[in-house]
């Protein structure tokens, strides 16, 4: 189970692939068949977190950078000159003429009988109904430690599934939250795009309410098992996280009853009068649902009576396309000018401000903060003279009052 198998529509998280064997423990088949790992992700102190202003220094994978055993030195230093690639500087050819090559033989083999014992195991489909008990059985221990966050996820998915894995612009946003919490402190937030949640449970250790938020019962269903594995850290602080359906691509937030993670009427009312931040992490990969998140945010920030700050992690990934027959970001393209008409926008119910924060603050998580990884923060302001009252109880699953002409700002051609 430790190797990967790549098809040709698979996308695998560097997060994962850069951290081979530590600690990926297959635990289960979620509900649609799809293996399901568990990580644990440690918060570092002040003494292990790698220079804070050379992301590319002091930051090791996993695996990497352990001190050289003497013996491989010893057998390494023996081996030069001796039945090795060259003989007093010349090479050593066989009697063909043809190079050999002497490999060093391997040290400290393990007997036979020294592997560790690997039984297989019969996995099961995630049970909707299992037990509390069950679900708090496994690794005790870590509840002791209030720096270790578990986060289950899957591996190599198909592009629509990859909010199960855990990508780099989350751990970059969860750095932002750890070092800047008092900008955090008390307030209501809610994050787009939630995929595994571990943003959302970073921010609940400070925050007062976070509403994690992302579509698919099933991504859904092992968000909110990620907030039940790490409950003791937001317990502490207080906090608390309410994994909820928003679709970007609908207009209205889901109150149907007979919905696992509907909203209420009450929770409705409390995200339209009190959210002042809103967050999302590395949601920014297909067009489509591009101009959806940001449909979504004027939705929202224009049905707010108060100011809004978003702040949107994003990782530059690029490309050789065949369109421009060359090395590209379509994608962030795509994302910078959804920024620049958003800014541009003047239709009397609120104004956007726009700015690209520095990712010089300290590094709280283990991973690999890459150049191409940026942070920005929308700043949406209500226009007083034309106002839109947060809705009614009676039309509370409304994601805003009906927008001015036209009627999605935000157009796919942006």
């Amino acid at each position: 189970m430790d190797r990967i198998t790549f098809h040709h529509d698979t996308v695998l998280s560097d997060v994962h692939m850069l951290r081979p064997n530590a600690r990926h423990l297959m635990t289960r088949l979620n509900s649609v068949g799809q293996p399901v790992f568990i990580s644990k992700f440690k918060i570092l102190s002040v003494g292990e977190r790698p220079d804070d202003n050379d992301p590319e220094k002091g930051v090791p994978e996993a695996g990497v950078g352990h001190e050289p055993k003497k013996e491989d030195e010893k057998v390494s230093q023996s081996q030069d000159g001796e039945d090795g690639g060259e003989v007093g500087g010349e090479p050593f050819l066989d009697e063909d003429g043809d190079f050999h090559i002497t490999h060093r033989p391997r040290t400290n083999l393990p007997e036979r009988n020294s592997r560790d014992l690997v039984c297989p195991i019969i996995l099961q489909q995630a049970d909707p109904e299992l037990e509390p008990e069950e679900e708090h059985s496994e690794d005790e221990d870590d509840q002791a430690f209030d720096n270790i966050i578990k986060i289950e996820h899957t591996m190599a998915t198909t592009l629509e599934d990859v909010g199960k894995q855990v990508w780099r612009g989350a751990f970059l946003l969860a750095d932002f939250i750890l070092s800047s919490p008092d900008m955090f402190r008390g307030a209501t937030v809610l994050e787009l795009g939630a995929g595994t949640g571990l943003t959302s449970i970073v921010m609940a250790t400070i925050c007062k309410t976070t509403f994690c938020t992302d579509v698919g019962e099933d991504l859904l269903s092992m968000c909110k098992k990620n907030v039940t594995l790490n409950r003791h850290l937001m317990e502490a602080a207080g906090g608390d996280v309410r994994v909820r359906q928003l679709d970007w691509l609908q207009h209205d937030l889901c109150t149907d009853a007979d919905v696992e993670f509907r909203w209420t009427e009450d929770e409705v009312e409390d995200m339209y009068n009190n959210t002042e931040i809103i967050i999302a992490a590395d949601v920014i990969y297909d067009d489509e649902l591009t101009d959806g998140l940001f449909r979504t945010l004027y939705r929202l920030c224009s049905s707010f009576s108060h100011s809004c700050s978003v702040f949107i992690s994003i990782e530059k990934r690029m490309n050789f396309t065949l369109r421009n027959m060359d090395v590209s970001c379509d994608a962030y393209n795509h994302f910078s000018r959804c920024l620049t008409q958003l800014v541009a926008l003047q239709d009397g119910r609120c104004s956007f401000t726009v700015q690209q924060l520095p990712t010089h603050f300290s590094q709280f998580l283990l991973y690999d903060r890459i150049e191409h990884l940026e942070l920005w923060k929308v700043t949406s302001a209500p226009t007083p003279s034309e106002r839109t009252p947060p809705p009614e109880s009676a039309c509370g699953s409304s994601l805003n009052a009906e927008p001015p002409t036209p009627h999605v700002p935000i157009h796919r051609s942006c």
